[in-house]
């Protein structure tokens, strides 16, 4: 490795150097404790003693080969401060670590997994101008084990990263999403934190399997054509003792002040300032791109990054800012199909444009405020939403500043805010039809998709790490239909281009965003193919003699009808109330539905 550039901050793959290596002679153990006084390695293969490592390179690495060392064992660096008191860590650049409440890092080998993805890869693009329709999941909660099929001691009833592909890829491709967004997997203590708050960034966390068993989801996915991002933490780490808080006896990753030094959820700070962090955070990664063929990452909290502590007020980072920079491009180099995504919260501007150009260099944005208007919206009233009108138009305004994801993210759906669906304004029966009409909003807004695990079922308990999702809600006639819809819906959007081209300004347009006494909306998108129009009905009564112009000259099919009696609504299949009259669509609406169109342009000799 060229420490060099490892001090400056321009490795991306120190994990190659750092952490344990298989070697012929035995495993190759390194870390970088540069105020250490000395460094032991101890671990199954010592019963746990001190076996001194050697300083290397500057003085500030300490290396070791130990042959006694097997895959499987586990370890940790003894790190002696100043005053030669030690903490037992866990390895920073560790491949593995042992189920929590465990907190050693484990040997294991990364290099003798056979991908066999190369096809998908060579063909994998950012999807700019193709459908991302992501199934966000947390892989702990989604399905667990049946009580008998659980080994004796199994409380928690996970599944494996292996098992859990075989059932996931079915899944996905039946309900029609193309990406699947895996929360964090880093290995992290706490259950709760959901793998926010991270000890082990190099580390698939152990509750679901190996290593190779996550290899192996992510080849899986790639060959049924489903692309897989992982949720990515640049921000902070876990206060644990063990992990990297003071790892060698001083603030070598975080921040030695307390103002700045821990944030809002209690963890510790990265000094983004410091080469050696940048080069741990940017090798991270690239890491899960490179070493495990993720498609993307998804990084979180970015706002945070971009001004101190996320406050606006307290001004901007420049050296977090410069360091996003610098990592996006060094990832997009390296990775130049992957996806890099930012969950921002702020409204810092050119996020999503090229670094060349001034920007931060990230593919896509959540779309944060599109989410929280509309869902405002639908927690409304009827009778006010008139008055709430543009809530649902002003997305557009700024929609071209950047390339947005429309997020119903695991965030909206906890901590007592209720599950989308549960959101929907009213009583249990009405909220089915709203979520229907709502999501019939999202499909045809512009920017790619996101919808989190247990939605498409319209669940009504909100998440629950520990608990797997109410599959059994499904028996009921309503949820059943509900996910029969998300699954019509979602092929729609797969299948037509015109619902791909999210970020050219001639694709969209708005047919109706001035009915606001009908709460009514009429959404179009373009293409040489057929353009679809959704008309969306927000009001809780019965709009008579709706006309939306289209022009002349068009074939109309009607794609969906969000109150069809299969999918528990009112009307019979075949029976929706519309006439195509020379330039305009004419049409009855019932409350709470949509309706979503094919305009296809009739060629006249």
């Amino acid at each position: 490795m060229d420490i060099y550039g490892f001090y400056k901050g321009e490795i991306f793959n120190a994990y190659e150097y750092l952490g344990v290596h298989y070697s012929r002679n035995g495993y190759v153990f390194r870390t970088y404790a540069p105020n250490a006084s000395k460094v032991s390695l101890v671990g199954d293969f010592n019963e746990w003693e001190d076996t001194p490592m050697n300083r290397v390179e500057d003085g500030r690495f300490f290396e070791i080969v130990c042959p006694e060392a097997k895959e499987g064992m586990r370890y940790k660096y003894r790190i002696y401060d100043k005053k030669n008191n030690f903490i037992d860590h866990c390895d920073p650049y560790g491949y593995s670590m042992e189920v929590r409440p465990g907190t050693c890092s484990v040997i294991r080998r990364i290099d003798n997994y056979k991908f066999h993805d190369e096809k998908w890869l060579n063909q994998r693009t950012d999807c700019r101008d193709k459908p991302m329709n992501i199934y966000e999941v947390h892989l702990g909660s989604w399905k667990k084990k049946p009580e008998n099929k659980r080994k004796k001691g199994d409380e928690d009833g996970w599944y494996n990263y292996s098992e859990m592909a075989d059932m996931l890829i079915e899944y996905v491709l039946e309900y029609g999403y193309n990406f699947i967004e895996l929360m964090p997997i880093s290995e992290h203590p706490s259950d709760e934190s959901w793998g926010y708050q991270i000890t082990g960034f190099f580390a698939p966390t152990s509750r679901y399997g190996t290593p190779q068993q996550l290899m192996e989801l992510v080849d899986k996915c790639h060959k049924k054509g489903i692309g897989v991002i992982v949720d990515f933490v640049p921000v902070h780490f876990a206060v644990d003792h063990y992990a990297l808080t003071e790892y060698d006896g001083t603030h070598l990753y975080e921040f030695p002040d307390l103002d700045t030094g821990y944030n809002e959820w209690g963890s510790r700070n990265f000094n983004h300032s410091k080469g050696e962090v940048r080069t741990f955070i940017q090798s991270a990664a690239n890491y899960w791109l490179d070493v495990y063929h993720f498609d993307g990452l998804r990084m979180d909290a970015i706002r945070n990054m971009i001004y101190w502590q996320g406050n606006e007020h307290r001004g901007e980072n420049r050296s977090a800012i410069e360091f996003l920079k610098n990592m996006n491009t060094g990832l997009k180099t390296r990775h130049p199909s992957a996806i890099i995504s930012a969950e921002d919260s702020s409204s810092y501007p050119r996020v999503t444009a090229p670094v060349s150009e001034g920007g931060l260099g990230f593919d896509y944005k959540w779309c944060l405020g599109w989410m929280h208007d509309s869902l405002e919206y639908m927690q409304t009233s009827p009778m006010y939403r008139s008055g709430n009108y543009h809530k649902l138009t002003f997305a557009m305004l700024y929609f071209y500043n950047e390339r947005f994801i429309l997020p119903l993210s695991h965030d909206e759906v906890v901590h007592g805010k209720a599950t989308i669906a549960q959101k929907m304004h009213g009583d249990y029966e009405n909220k089915f039809p709203q979520a229907r009409a709502f999501y019939m909003f999202m499909m045809t807004h512009p920017g790619k998709k996101l919808n989190f695990m247990g939605n498409e079922i319209g669940q009504l308990r909100e998440w629950d790490e520990k608990r797997e999702q109410d599959w059994d809600m499904l028996k009921y006639p309503v949820h059943d239909s509900f996910r029969e819809y998300i699954k019509a819906l979602n092929k729609i959007y797969l299948k037509y281009n015109a619902l791909h081209y999210d970020y050219d300004p001639t694709n969209f347009m708005w047919e109706d965003c001035n009915s606001t006494d009908r709460c009514v909306y009429a959404i179009r998108r373009k293409s040489a193919d057929g353009d679809i129009l959704s008309v969306i009905n927000f009001s809780d009564w019965y709009q008579s003699e709706y006309s939306v112009t289209v022009g002349e000259g068009y074939k109309v099919e009607l794609l969906l009808d969000s109150d069809n009696q299969i999918y528990s609504g009112h009307t019979p299949d075949g029976k929706t109330d519309f006439t195509y009259n020379e330039n305009h669509i004419d049409m009855n609406i019932p409350p709470y539905s949509a309706r979503m169109f094919l305009l296809k342009k009739i060629n006249k000799k």
